[in-house]
């Protein structure tokens, strides 16, 4: 098993979700949340006045998935997050060991 990471643009959110359920995977976790990459914020205007936003607004999604549908999800979300723009976000992926069904107690693949 394995969880993926992926931090994305807000603006994006429906579209990855839409494009992961398609993919044939409909369970994931999303969290609002702030930071920044190489760019270090962004330079914005207002009222004639010019103020820096050092953490911007991204979402996070976790996909925990069975290792033989990590690429399809990969794949789903790079197709649907990408706008060539700095900021497109990042994806991480990790090795789960154990998961466990609270409801149930399945373990493993069966859990997830």
């Amino acid at each position: 098993m394995k969880k993926i990471e992926a931090i994305i643009r807000p603006e994006k959110l429906d579209e990855v979700r839409k494009a992961i359920m398609s993919a044939g995977y409909p369970g994931l976790m999303v969290q609002e949340i702030e930071g920044h990459g190489k760019q270090k914020g962004i330079t914005q205007q207002w009222r004639g006045e010019e103020y820096r936003m050092d953490l911007l607004p991204k979402v996070k999604l976790e996909i925990v998935a069975p290792d033989g549908d990590v690429e399809r999800i990969l794949q789903a979300i790079l197709k649907t997050a990408k706008t060539g723009a700095v900021g497109d976000g990042k994806i991480f992926v990790s090795e789960i060991k154990e998961a466990v069904r609270i409801r149930t107690g399945e373990r493993g693949d069966a859990a997830v």
